[in-house]
């Protein structure tokens, strides 16, 4: 017998309540305890060090703590013993006493991190319908062969076709990692997907137990197989997501290899992705032999040694492996960017000129144009429409009605009609999927304020559109909208959000890396910084999805441009030792920033500022009178001279010396100073925005400017 869906829909909600408040399990508290970096050197081989005697260490540390090396033992599930110096551990009254250690550089809680196409890559400029013109990085680049991309995510679907080894070269001699598939045997490895692991003991620690089913780096969310599909998925033609969005999809460096670090499991508890696991997961993809990490996730930390992220990337910089994290979408409020340390690259989320109109058509002839991927469609009649707001039962509250949350809905008011959800709070999907519950023939989803002008095609489960507020690989184990009642099932789906803004940077890191392997990290980070662009395609200023005013706050350095980024001129190259300099700025004592430096002693450089940081953006908090900051530009180009051109920010008057670099060698270094002087009389303490640009009549090095002045009138 078919149960209706509605009590099909209470039963999942019924058993995601139990998974939500399991009896048997009572959560412990547990820990990351991190010592730094090892100090194994730069090759590790199980031949040379003995990593079970690094495990014992932690075991004997703990145990000093615990009482017995048996307690600790059974405490510590995760043992850090490759690059990163550290355990995992379930600890109680003891973890504040071990952050007194002289030899412990924090302990921080193992808390959950939130998870953060066919079309993307001609608007982009590497094609144009079809045709690779001789312009693009694919070419030059060479697709990305021979460079391996790790993803930390939710693992990979390893059947698709984004998957496929047909066209790839042999594995690189230098890759050490393994296909672990757990307990599922249908899982399997090739030349493409030359590698998996799953991470999933800091996820216990927060839920208990779990079943066979969590042993294996199968993706069963879609996440991870859209975000590594994305940056370097196979080109499959064809593809479409219910007959819209037709065309080949491929990721940015569709020769690389890839492997899938599983670090990303259901959120029953708040947060996804935790701390433990994603140290794990670096750990281990550092050793691996990655060139690139991408990672669509992320959380708020107070402090970069409190961040799994900001530690696992900076291990990972260290040996020369870019690191490309996304921004969060909680914007477009100020101070709500996510994943900020130097060290990585940090991808926010733009539109792109590809639309899935679905127009909404009023009885005065009133024409609403909005987007939508439902598979659904209305016919060609008028059917009446009814706010939500308005079509409450007796016992919703307004509030949760007019957002079309669940049980807030009078089916006998909604039978037959389109219903006007707000957005907000519940999944836009979700929405639709109540709207439909409920009995109504379809949805126009409407953006409150706060949303602005971001309209977002997703598959709907009814015909819908969503309208703004002034009128890719797939998972086959779960459905396109990823929420419990949508059984359908796709092999690929459109997907927005900074989550997959990430791998496109990544894929295109990937080409950087396969045209200069001798390029640091940093040096790529600038190449694709300073060429990019703050226009659209059209020539216009790039905007901001809310209120239209975009400023550097918003868009970064900007829109990247793939092809220029493969012949940037110049670059801001910042080593280690700048990193670590930083980090005395910050406040770290030289004790704490040696244990990065793998034991050896480090002293800080006493007059370094925070300012000085070889950064391709400059940004002057609280300036007062004036102040002078110091940049290094390295050649990576053609000999050429370079003249600075300067756009100032309002109030503040900037001056360059000296204006004019001449740079005569490939890897030849420069070293300007930057000037700002606040202008008395005309500055506010607003922040404001100006730009740096280097050229040479071909090449043009971008840099945003930011300037806040310490009082409103000077």
């Amino acid at each position: 017998m078919r149960l209706p869906s509605l009590t099909i829909q209470f039963l999942h909600q019924i058993l995601l309540v139990c998974l939500l408040h399991r009896p048997s399990f009572a959560a412990k508290k547990s820990y990351v305890v991190y010592f730094g970096a090892h100090s194994h050197g730069p090759e590790l081989s199980s031949s040379f060090v003995d990593f079970d005697q690094v495990t014992q260490s932690h075991y004997e540390f703990l145990g000093s703590y615990l009482g017995s090396f048996n307690t600790a033992k059974d405490s510590i599930f995760y043992s850090y013993t490759r690059h990163i110096n550290g355990f995992a551990a379930t600890l109680e009254e003891v973890a504040a006493e071990i952050a007194k250690h002289s030899k412990v550089l924090s302990v921080f809680k193992n808390r959950g991190r939130k998870l953060h196409t066919t079309r993307s890559w001609e608007f982009m400029g590497l094609e144009h319908e079809g045709v690779i013109p001789s312009s693009s990085i694919w070419k030059k680049a060479r697709f990305g062969e021979g460079v391996i991309i790790g993803n930390l995510d939710t693992g990979v679907w390893p059947e698709s076709n984004s998957f496929s080894e047909e066209g790839l070269g042999p594995i690189p001699s230098k890759w050490r990692g393994i296909c672990d598939n757990g307990v599922d045997h249908t899982f399997q490895c090739n030349r493409k997907l030359i590698g998996a692991r799953y991470f999933n003991k800091g996820y216990v620690s927060a839920v208990g137990p779990l079943n066979s089913s969590f042993q294996s780096p199968r993706d069963k969310e879609g996440h991870g197989s859209h975000t590594l599909s994305t940056a370097a998925g196979n080109a499959v033609p064809g593809v479409s997501v219910f007959g819209q969005g037709f065309g080949t999809a491929k990721g940015g460096a569709p020769k690389a290899h890839v492997a899938a670090y599983k670090v990303c499991w259901p959120p029953v508890v708040p947060g996804e992705c935790f701390d433990a696991d994603i140290l794990a997961a670096f750990d281990e993809a550092i050793h691996d032999g990655v060139d690139v990490l991408s990672l669509s996730l992320g959380g708020f930390s107070s402090s970069l040694l409190d961040d799994s992220v900001a530690i696992g990337s900076f291990h990972a910089t260290m040996r020369g492996i870019v690191v490309v994290c996304s921004a969060g979408n909680s914007g477009p409020v100020d101070g709500t960017v996510r994943n900020l340390a130097p060290w990585h690259v940090t991808v926010a989320a733009s539109t792109m000129d590809r639309e899935f109109p679905a127009y909404v058509v009023l009885g005065d002839n009133i024409i609403l144009k909005g987007e939508s991927l439902s598979a659904a469609r209305l016919a060609h009649k008028l059917y009446p429409i009814i706010k939500a707001s308005d079509a409450k039962l007796a016992s919703a509250r307004t509030e949760d009605a007019v957002l079309c949350q669940n049980g807030t809905l009078d089916p006998n008011k909604v039978k037959g009609k389109i219903v006007v959800c707000l957005r907000g709070i519940n999944a836009r999907v979700d929405k639709g999927e109540q709207v439909l519950l409920a009995g109504a023939l379809g949805m126009v989803l409407a953006n409150d304020k706060a949303h602005g002008n971001e309209i977002i095609a997703d598959p709907h489960v009814l015909p819908a559109s969503h309208i703004n507020f002034d009128d890719a690989a797939y998972t086959e184990a779960q459905g396109p909208t990823n929420q419990v009642f949508d059984k359908r099932r796709i092999p690929y789906n459109s997907v927005s959000g900074t989550s997959m803004s990430c791998p496109h940077v990544s894929g295109i890191v990937a080409l950087l890396r396969a045209s200069y392997p001798s390029w640091s990290p940093a040096a790529i980070k600038s190449a694709i910084m300073t060429t990019a662009t703050t226009l659209d395609n059209e020539g216009e200023l790039l905007l901001n999805a809310s209120d239209g005013m975009a400023t550097p706050f918003g868009y970064g350095a900007g829109h990247v441009q793939p092809n220029i980024a493969m012949d940037p001129g110049l670059v801001y190259d910042t080593t280690i030792g700048d990193y670590l300099n930083f980090l005395c700025a910050l406040g770290y004592n030289e004790t704490q920033i040696s244990v990065f430096t793998e034991g050896s002693p480090y002293v800080c450089r006493k007059k370094f500022s925070l300012l000085n940081l070889n950064y391709p953006s400059i940004t002057v908090p609280n300036l007062s009178g004036s102040v002078t900051v110091t940049r290094t530009l390295k050649n990576v180009g053609s000999p050429s001279t370079y003249i600075a051109h300067v756009q100032n920010p309002d109030g503040i008057t900037v001056s360059v010396k000296p204006s004019i670099l001449k740079f005569t060698n490939v890897g030849e270094e420069k070293r300007f100073k930057v000037t700002f002087k606040v202008m008395k009389g005309k500055a506010t303490n607003n922040y404001v925005f100006g730009k740096l640009i280097w050229s040479d009549g071909r090449h043009y090095v971008r840099s945003p400017i930011v300037v806040k002045a310490l009082t409103s009138r000077n």
